[in-house]
């Protein structure tokens, strides 16, 4: 009986095609972690324009209600945040940054929240001109 090449050959798979399958599916889990990275941080850089938003509309509501004029003295902690006031509890970064609150009434485009993550992560909103 011949046995040629053909038939001789075993079925697995050879050392260098399991080095490409390998090397192939390592590359897709590192651009899946790279994904999930950048989604993270915009994600996390969305809840802390948010953030900002959501305390600039508290500092506005509460002077509007109050007729509290540009530049009056504020004290954030007793006046806009607590659990009967504008924000029920003082705002975190998911991004790790910290906060700096104003200690009087913000002009017209004035941000009453600053996170320090503004310039290196771009955590502040794009436009806030007429906030």
């Amino acid at each position: 009986m011949k046995i040629n090449a053909l038939t001789r050959r075993a079925g697995g798979m050879t050392l260098l095609e399991l080095t490409v399958v390998i090397v192939v599916v390592l590359s897709l889990i590192a651009i899946l972690f790279i994904g999930a990275a950048g989604w993270k941080k915009g994600a996390d850089r969305s809840s802390c324009v948010l953030n900002i938003r959501n305390a600039q509309s508290a500092v506005r509501a509460f002077q509007n209600t109050r007729a509290v004029p540009d530049g009056a003295t504020l004290n954030m902690h007793s006046d806009i945040i607590g659990p009967d006031n504008f924000l029920a509890t003082n705002p975190k970064c998911p991004g790790g940054g910290t906060y700096e609150l104003i200690t009087y009434m913000p002009a017209p485009g004035e941000l009453a929240l600053k996170c320090d993550l503004e310039e290196s992560d771009a955590h502040i909103p794009p436009y806030h001109g007429d906030w």
